[in-house]
Formats: C-alpha cells, structure tokens, sequence
C-alpha cells in the first residue's frame, strides 16, 4: 500500500468533494441540528425567570436584581408598558420602585412595593421572583441580609436537558462524516462504475478505501470540535478530548468502510444507515433518562466512545478517568479493522469478476 496513492486519491476527493452537494450536507447538518435541538430544549424546556423592572427613582434593589443569577431582567420606561408585558405574559413578573424607596426602607417605614405577577406564569417561576426580590429588599433597608442562608444539594445534580443532548449533537457530527461520507462515496463510485477502473490500475482498492476514510476522518473530528464549540462544552482538557475524538472518529470512520464495502449503491447505503442508526445514537438516550438502567447502554459498541466524549466535556475528566472505555473501543476499533479488511477482498474479488 502506497502513501503518495492514497495521498493523490484524497486529494481528489477533496478537490471534488465541495462540488457535491453530499458534502456540504455533511458540513451543514450538524449545525442545523445544534440550532434546532438547542432552541427547542436549550429555550423552552429550561427557561429563566423573567422579571421587568420601573425604577422610579435610583433604587439600589434594581440594580442587584439585574445581577441575580439565574434571572432574566428588563428594564421598562414607565409602569404602563410594565403592566402591559405582564398581561401579555411576555414577563412572569413585574416590579414597580416608587421614588425614595430605599430611603424609606431605612428609615423604618413600609413603602408601598407594586409587584404583579402573570396568571400564565409558572408557579415555581413566581416563588423564585418572589423570594428573590424580598431577599435584596431585607437587604437594602438593613444594608446586610437578616440571616445567612447555606444552600446544601442532596443527591446528584441535575443536568439541564440541554446539556445532557451534547453527547447526541457531537455524535451525530461524527456519525455523519464519519459514517456517512466515506460510505456514500464508495457506493456512489461503484454505481457509477468508477472502482472497476481500479482493477487495471496502479491504484489499489485498499488504496482508495484508505483514502475515503482519511476524508471522513479529516472532517469528522473537526465537525465533532465545532459543534461542541457551539454548544460550550469545550473541556479545559484539550489533550483528553482530542484523544477521546481522535478514538471515536476512527472507530466510525471504520464503520462508514464497512457500509460502503458491502453496499452495492447509494440506496443500499441509505437502507444500512436507516436500518442501523437507532443502535448507533442509543446509548445517547441514557444521557437524557438518567433514571433508566445504565448498565443497558454498554452493550452498545458506540458507548464506548459517546460516554468518554461526555466524561471529558460536561464532567470534566482526564484521561486517566475514561482510559478503560477508550481501551475497549480500540478494541472495537481493531475488530472493525478486521471486517473492513474482509469486506475490500471481497468487493476486489467482486470487481475483478466485472
């Protein structure tokens, strides 16, 4: 097996491969899947309390009410268009500071404090409006909170659903130029006939496969970095993650050869993939149900490279906290290996035969 061929094979793919509108698929789709997925969960399923203010005056509550975590705050012009939004639904709540408010706070008297409150908003939504904005006004007429209040979780945090989707976004950007891509290509150049000219050529069939799969690698990991630059789960760990893709993609990569050496067209691709893409995306579906049987997700191949992406993105482990799984999908890795040497004899055998 030659270098230079496989290099000159890849070029030409690479050449070729913006003109096909395949290719671009394979660039486009992970980001469209983010966008959607992350304004469908990321917006809707975990939205922040909205809270609109009309200071009066210059009320210190005001200004630390924008600083309180976890808040979304609007500043209104006039109590009217606060009225409005409110009635509207488009703020949970809203606050109206008279003038002298937080002087009258210190001076021991009872301001009148207008606070009103949507009928459509949720109910967890109002108490957390509520006791937030009783807290900074305890704290503005005493100039120090009356109590010290320790937060203490009980049991496992819960992640928001958007970032438990971020294993299924980075997967589905491998699988797609990992699988899909070196997969297509093979199949479409045997349907058009083009490997036929390989048996009288310098070139060899292995050659090729070699050089479909460096394409889809060379996009899959990148893919794989950008969409989790999207969705801000790049780990401080850039060594961990780079192997922990760098596995993945490979492992994928083989898959895709695997498709494209059996399928005997572009059809036959789409029907593996179809077929067999709910296995490949299932252990994804344990991230979003954490209350489900894990031990179920591992008789997955593909577990062992989605649950290292998730242990160094979101959980922030090294290298030395996911070893074992990349040890067992090396292993996959090498097994696959074998069946995409299997499977090129045998479409050489089948080529050669015309």
């Amino acid at each position: 097996m030659s270098a230079r061929r496989i290099l000159l094979v890849l070029g030409k793919d690479l050449r070729l491969g913006p003109r096909s509108p395949v290719f671009l698929w394979v660039l486009v789709l992970p980001l469209m899947i983010t966008l959607v997925l992350q304004v469908a969960f990321g917006d809707l399923l975990d939205p922040r309390p909205r809270l609109g203010i009309m200071d009066q005056g210059d009320s210190a509550v005001a200004a630390a009410v924008q600083q309180a975590p976890g808040l979304e705050v609007a500043r209104l012009g006039s109590a009217e268009a606060l009225k409005a939004k409110v009635a509207a639904d488009d703020l949970d709540a809203g606050l109206v500071l008279p003038p002298g408010f937080d002087a009258a706070l210190r001076a021991g008297e009872r301001p009148a404090l207008e606070l009103y409150v949507s009928g459509r908003s949720a109910a967890v939504d109002r108490l957390v409006l509520t006791a937030t904005t009783l807290d900074l006004i305890r704290q503005a007429a005493a100039g120090v909170p009356p109590l010290e209040v320790e937060v203490v979780a009980l049991g496992e945090e819960a992640r928001p659903i958007a970032v438990r989707l971020v294993p299924l976004i980075a997967m589905y950007a491998l699988l797609v130029a990992g699988v899909f891509l070196p997969s297509f290509s093979l199949a479409d150049e045997r349907e058009r006939r083009t490997l036929n000219a390989v048996v009288v050529s310098p070139v060899r069939l292995g050659e090729v496969v070699a050089a479909k799969g460096s394409l889809g690698f060379l996009l899959a990991v990148p893919m794989a970095v950008v969409t989790l630059w999207i969705n801000q789960a790049l780990t401080g760990q850039p060594l961990a993650l780079l192997v922990v893709l760098v596995v993945a993609g490979a492992l994928l990569v083989e898959l895709g050869l695997v498709y494209g050496t059996v399928a005997g067209n572009v059809t036959a691709v789409f029907t593996l993939i179809k077929g067999t893409g709910f296995l490949l995306l299932a252990p994804t579906v344990f991230y979003l149900f954490p209350d489900w049987p894990q031990w179920i997700a591992r008789l997955f191949p593909t577990y062992w490279v989605i649950n290292p992406v998730y242990e160094v993105t979101i959980e922030r482990a090294g290298l030395g906290d996911v070893w074992a799984e990349l040890v067992v999908a090396l292993g996959v890795g090498a097994l696959l290996g074998v069946v995409v040497a299997a499977t090129t004899r045998r479409l050489r055998a089948r080529l050669a035969a015309g």
